[in-house]
């Protein structure tokens, strides 16, 4: 048991951080360690983990003509899966970890969703050993393009967008996904507003006010989740495969 588990953070891009959940994870003893693949930073060896966390970023999943590091990325999710290593998948992140264990995913043809939507749980999320016993009628901070069509074998639906995208998924026992974007506050939001705009200027103007006011709802929201998953890291004993 590690009682300062050591978790990976893959950032895609500088505009998408850990943010939020960066300080989240670090509050409740974790120790955390950055790791650039788009920078030419080596990604670690499973034996060197208690956990793994795959940020969001602009390319979409298989999109490995644009991002060489991709395969590399997923591979290191199908290891930590097999070895029993707490991993979680935010945005591109969550459509990694499905596209490595044998998902698919495909663009929304209903088209991208952005902001404050509600987060719908399922009763699998009760259960769960991560979302099981948090606070049930949440928002979360959303900007895809992007969705899982197609879930691996085995794998678990925990919470649906109001328009029945997966919204979070188990994809094994210790590999879990989430659509939206836990880490985001407003200012980063702001950035991602700039880079692909969700709506007119005025959409824009709004969509970053609503996610400023819900500063505190989204601290009580997902701060727990973030404790959770440490809690999961510290008391994993993974199988030990080699890196």
């Amino acid at each position: 048991m590690a009682t300062q588990p050591l978790i990976a953070v893959v950032q895609h891009q500088a505009e998408c951080p850990a943010a939020c959940l960066a300080d989240w994870l670090c509050e409740s003893d974790a120790r955390l360690v950055t790791v650039r693949p788009d920078l030419g930073a080596r990604l670690p060896a499973v034996h060197e983990l208690d956990g793994l966390v795959v940020l969001g970023g602009i390319m979409g999943a298989t999109d490995d003509h644009e991002a060489p590091w991709l395969p590399e990325v997923r591979a290191l999710i199908r290891r930590c899966a097999e070895a029993g290593v707490p991993t979680l998948g935010v945005c591109l992140g969550h459509q990694l970890a499905a596209t490595a264990l044998g998902g698919r995913v495909i663009v929304n043809p209903q088209g991208k969703q952005s902001g404050l939507l509600p987060v719908g749980y399922t009763a699998a999320a009760d259960t769960d050993p991560l979302f099981g016993g948090l606070a049930h009628r949440v928002r979360g901070v959303h900007s895809n393009n992007d969705v899982v069509a197609e879930l691996p074998r085995g794998a678990v639906v925990l919470a649906q967008a109001p328009g029945g995208e997966v919204q979070a998924a188990r994809f094994a026992p210790t590999v879990w996904g989430v659509q939206w974007h836990p880490e985001v506050d407003a200012d980063v939001f702001a950035i991602w507003c700039e880079l692909d705009p969700p709506g007119t200027e005025q959409q824009v103007r709004e969509a970053i006010a609503q996610v400023a006011a819900a500063r505190s709802e989204l601290d009580e929201a997902w701060q727990p989740l973030a404790a959770r998953f440490v809690e999961l890291c510290r008391a994993a004993e993974p199988i030990g495969l080699a890196g």
